[in-house]
């Protein structure tokens, strides 16, 4: 086995044995008392009003959807970054350093283009009023 797994196992083995510490120890210490307030349904300390199949409105799954497309592509970011260094660098890095003069725009430039796209879809779902609510 390659040896630089090693950290990454043990960490998920001490991950493991502190959920199933925890969940033994709750165990242990618990006492059960079932009453009927604590029977009830719990929402965020508001009293459950109404049935939980409720129907929403297809503007509520709008926003959620776009949510969760900016939010994909904002995630898109990370490896630009990561690799930012050598993105700007016209020659390969030198001791992790470009060489003086060998700076470049591209990797500014890229992500300048990735997010004016971005920003143009925004502007465009905000003009067509996805994100109403009423």
């Amino acid at each position: 086995m390659d040896r630089n797994y090693i950290p990454v196992l043990f960490l998920l083995a001490i991950a493991v044995v502190t959920a199933i510490a925890i969940i033994g120890l709750s165990q242990l210490v618990m006492r059960f008392r079932p009453a009927p307030v604590k029977q009830q349904a719990y929402e965020s300390g508001m009293p459950p009003l109404g049935d939980a199949r409720e129907r929403f409105s297809v503007k509520f799954y709008m926003v959620a959807m776009l949510f969760i497309v900016f939010d994909i592509e904002t995630v898109f970011m990370i490896p630009w970054a990561a690799y930012y260094r050598q993105l700007s660098c016209a020659v390969p890095l030198i001791n992790g350093v470009c060489p003086a003069g060998q700076v470049s725009f591209f990797g500014l430039g890229e992500m300048l283009v990735f997010m004016a796209i971005l920003f143009a879809g925004f502007i465009y779902i905000w003009k067509k009023g996805a994100l109403q609510w009423d």
